[in-house]
């Protein structure tokens, strides 16, 4: 049987029901592509008690850890809730069609998280992800911005998740650059840090102000705020 199961956000945001899965698994793995993960994998370790294998990219989509699951319980941890990158849906796809059961466990993730910053939640539109450009090779993509602009249309906050790897001062020029070709106006923006994490932070400023920024600790998302509610400025000037 296969397990996909949170994280969490800290270190040990893992449930109870998700620990006493882990504890009777043969094999447990660790995804490690999706996310800059906040924390070891020797820190996981130490809080679930137990040795744990590495889970890239490559050996997910191998499907590998599906033969294992045919023969034995096999655990799968994933930072955040499982189910919030399509590639662990493709995961569950897959086993079903091999006749492999499959349970997955909860846990919280970023979109309840960014709740901390005083937006509402229902007041976001369409999720967009910034992937990491590569100008040497003429691989600029700025379609996440059509994203921004439709969410706008109808005064809906944006949040856009970074890919793994990416600085923030990198990914900051590519919102600019991005925004300016979808003539976009950048004023305030949100930068969420490790959020749900003891050092979590949430910062408000222009792009100017954010450009002197330093030491953004990773993983983080930014979010463009559209129309807000007075409620919600009042909490996000605390910032």
């Amino acid at each position: 049987m296969l397990y996909l199961i949170g994280l969490g956000l800290n270190v040990d945001g893992i449930s109870k029901f998700g620990l006493d899965i882990v504890k009777r698994c043969k094999k447990v793995y660790l995804e490690n592509y999706t996310v800059n993960l906040p924390y070891t994998k020797h820190q996981v370790e130490e809080v679930i008690v137990k040795k744990i294998s590495d889970a890239d990219r490559d050996f997910i989509e191998s499907l590998s850890i599906l033969d294992e699951a045919a023969k034995l319980d096999v655990a799968l941890l994933i930072y955040g809730s499982p189910l919030t990158a399509t590639t662990h849906i493709t995961l569950l796809k897959e086993a079903k069609a091999s006749g492999i059961k499959t349970k997955v466990i909860y846990n919280a993730s970023v979109f309840d998280a960014v709740a901390e910053t005083g937006l509402q939640l229902y007041k976001f539109g369409k999720i967009a992800s910034m992937p990491a450009w590569n100008p040497a090779k003429n691989y600029e993509p700025d379609s996440f911005m059509k994203i921004v602009q439709e969410n706008q249309s109808m005064k809906a906050h944006s949040l856009i998740l970074v890919d793994i790897g990416l600085e923030f001062p990198e990914a900051l020029e590519q919102l600019e650059k991005a925004a300016k070709a979808h003539d976009i106006k950048l004023s305030r923006l949100v930068l969420c840090q490790v959020l749900g994490t003891r050092e979590r932070k949430i910062s408000y400023k222009t792009i100017e102000e954010f450009k002197e920024f330093s030491g953004v600790r990773k993983p983080y998302c930014i979010i463009i705020p559209s129309k807000l509610h007075f409620m919600e400025k009042e909490v996000l000037d605390e910032f």
